[in-house]
């Protein structure tokens, strides 16, 4: 069996004398694991860096062995990140999330095209989007895996203005007359996340705080407690790095 398709490189690992197990996210196989030839050697190594875009072609004899692949790389992020540290961990912490969150050999291409989106505003954006980015990422994960959050309306009132927190046990949006008294048994809904008439509404360092501690939260609840799993440790670098995130523009 074999097929071609395009991916990310989430993670890779050294197998044996000189080869690398490596977790790719593909456009049309999901989370796909091969063994790459060579790929834990120095001359390769370049080659299974996490981020990498590639084009990859994944050979076995049947399909639910492990298999051998080989990867052409297209594009690597990594290598143009490596002078912005936050931007570097925001990468590293996508790939660790992916590698752990998606169910193996399940296709999920709305999260290759938002990992591809993600990529791109860390790679080639000069102001300081890619943390709204990055959580929006983290959202849109949630909800792949069945898990998405209702940020539309009150979960209390039905209103659909001045939403301000979200309810930890629903994962639904809350307005400040509803959730004032319980305010300090609610998460806090970031202003840019919440809805809003046509108007863009930058993120601000509050906003980003409070988006990856949503997130986080509901990551751990839903995806990596029930697999007894702590969330990766490039996750919460990333929480730890964002505590102080650069100004919005």
């Amino acid at each position: 069996m074999e097929w071609t398709d395009e991916a990310f490189v989430l993670a890779a690992r050294r197998h044996g004398e000189g080869a690398a197990v490596v977790q790719l996210l593909t456009r049309e196989h999901g989370r796909h694991a091969g063994l790459v030839h060579g790929g834990g050697s120095s001359s390769k190594r370049a080659i299974v860096e996490p981020g990498n875009r590639v084009q990859s072609n994944w050979r076995g004899r049947l399909p639910e062995h492990l298999g051998s692949v080989t990867l052409e790389v297209e594009r690597s992020y990594a290598a143009s990140l490596m002078d912005d540290p936050k931007r570097l961990s925001a990468l590293a912490a996508a790939c660790a999330v992916a590698e752990v969150a998606l169910p193996e050999r399940e296709p999920h291409p709305a999260m290759f095209h938002a990992t591809q989106a993600l990529l791109d505003s860390l790679a080639d954006t000069d102001d300081d989007v890619w943390p709204a980015v990055y959580i929006r990422w983290e959202l849109g994960l949630l909800g792949e895996l069945g898990f998405g959050l209702d940020l539309s309306t009150c979960a209390a009132t039905g209103q659909s203005d001045d939403l301000i927190f979200v309810s930890p046990r629903t994962g639904r949006a809350v307005s400040r007359e509803a959730g004032m008294l319980y305010q300090d048994k609610l998460l806090v809904l970031p202003g840019f996340l919440a809805p809003s008439e046509g108007t863009e509404i930058s993120a601000t360092a509050d906003d980003i705080r409070d988006g990856v501690t949503l997130t986080r939260y509901f990551l751990a609840r839903h995806v990596f407690d029930p697999l007894n799993k702590p969330l990766p440790g490039a996750r919460d670098r990333l929480t730890d790095l964002l505590k102080d995130p650069p100004k919005s523009p």
